[in-house]
């Protein structure tokens, strides 16, 4: 398969490792010649310095070969015309698009993006994204992800484990796995130190341990309490930053739960009447500085049981949040885009993290991959994806029960859907034509689990 990426920031060129790693042949184009030297000496793929939305430079690119064009670069406008020459020119039969700007997404509804207005078949909103997973954190307080998976009946919850009493803390994975207290969850994957692994049976969690587990949906709350949380759903929430993020999730906050306090902090006064229009009665909007102690005051920071902080600048998210929580509130959700603050985040209390590029990364990945093995979520741009299989005739995992098959040690099922009903799976599981199982594969052995699955991803 030939892709062309246009954009080689850290979203175009993270997804260029990725498809290059997998055997795809990749063409990355943008102006900085920097940008592009540095992609051509690190990874296996061809990179050319040109304007993406220029037909000779695509023509440069081998767009008339290309099975498919993903444009990321910073300019909407850019991607859309990359897009629209893509199609229009070289017959490009796939193309996708991130579009930022609120006034384009509007448009999406009207038909704009259709083949024959400007053809876009795929639009990547990371905004939308981004409020979509914090609202879902916001409903599994604890939590520092939430992702539903196999039509909602599976979740990927991310849980830090820091209570030292709690049931996991010191268990072996094998006691989990097998203990009826534990019933209905799997680990898959734990961080630790910054090292991220897939656990064997006899490996234990520890305190301080980020522990990804794949649960049925109607044990979250058991899944939950057994790391010790027992948080309440949030009814207080403090948003610094009324952008396209901190609009869509207030939007999302009060059409889910209307009797959610919400405060919103932004600097720009312009910004802040708009949205304050927007909301209408839902939401207080104050206008000034959130590092201000007495504006946090205001807007009853301390009192709060979480603060979002999702502006442009990491360092006033960083520091907002840890204010917030010096005051008393009870978690902080932040956005951050400079992966250099990734070690430092844990120090300060602040519960969550969230990464625009890898949220971008993980849904452009999302729709590169079809047929029968799906992505569904990114964990950590270089370390695997939870994925979603059917289990065909031709399926290697079909010979004998799990504990049998030798699975490599960078695979692990957490889930597997059979006939409407969700299993855990144990060792004597013996997977059926027709399962569909939701695993972790880190990218090291992506393909030999396509190869183990029996049917190699469709792509394009």
């Amino acid at each position: 398969m030939r892709v062309v990426i246009c954009g080689a920031g850290q979203v175009g060129t993270t997804i260029a490792k990725h498809l290059a790693s997998e055997g795809m042949n990749v063409t990355v184009v943008d102006t900085d010649p920097d940008l592009i030297r540095r992609v051509d000496e690190s990874y296996d793929v061809r990179g050319v310095v040109g304007h993406a939305s220029h037909p000779r430079t695509l023509r440069k690119a081998g767009a008339q070969e290309a099975d498919m064009l993903i444009a990321v670069t910073r300019s909407d406008e850019v991607n859309m015309v990359a897009c629209q020459m893509a199609y229009s020119l070289f017959g490009v039969k796939r193309r996708i698009a991130r579009l930022r700007h609120a006034g384009y997404l509007e448009q999406d509804k009207s038909g704009l993006y259709a083949a024959e207005h400007l053809p876009i078949d795929i639009i990547i909103s990371p905004e939308i994204e981004i409020a979509e997973g914090i609202a879902r954190r916001l409903r599994t307080p604890g939590a520092f992800d939430m992702v539903p998976m196999a039509n909602k009946q599976v979740i990927l919850l991310g849980i830090h484990a820091e209570q030292p009493h709690c049931p996991v803390v010191g268990q072996r994975i094998l006691d989990i796995s097998e203990g009826d207290q534990f019933d209905g969850m799997s680990i898959v994957a734990v961080v630790r130190k910054g090292r991220s692994f897939v656990p064997d049976e006899h490996d234990r969690i520890e305190i301080g341990d980020d522990v990804y587990v794949i649960a049925k949906s109607n044990k979250v709350t058991d899944v939950m309490v057994a790391f010790g949380h027992k948080e309440r759903e949030a009814r207080s929430i403090v948003i610094v930053g009324a952008g396209n993020i901190g609009l869509h999730l207030a939007k999302k906050i009060r059409k889910a739960s209307p009797k959610i306090d919400i405060k919103i902090i932004e600097q720009d006064r312009e910004r802040a009447e708009h949205v304050s229009a927007e909301l209408g009665s839902g939401a207080i909007v104050l206008h000034g500085d959130a590092l201000d102690g007495v504006l946090l005051e205001d807007a009853q920071a301390g009192l709060a049981e979480t603060i979002v902080a999702v502006t442009n600048d990491d360092e006033v998210n960083i520091f907002a949040s840890v204010l917030a929580k010096q005051a008393g509130c009870k978690r902080a959700i932040s956005l951050v885009n400079k992966r250099t603050y990734e070690t430092l985040i844990p120090t300060l209390g602040i519960d969550a993290v969230v990464n625009p590029s890898a949220v971008t990364i993980s849904t452009v990945l999302r729709h590169v991959r079809r047929g029968s093995i799906a992505a569904l979520y990114t964990l950590r741009e270089d370390f695997g994806e939870v994925i979603e299989a059917e289990i065909t005739e031709q399926s290697r995992l079909l010979l004998r029960p799990l504990d049998q098959l030798g699975l490599p040690r960078g695979m692990k099922i957490g889930a597997v859907v059979r006939d409407g009903e969700v299993l855990i799976p144990r060792k004597d599981t013996h997977l059926q034509i027709g399962d569909h199982v939701v695993a972790l594969v880190t990218y090291s052995y992506l393909q030999l689990a396509e190869a183990l699955l029996g049917a190699e991803t469709k792509r394009a």
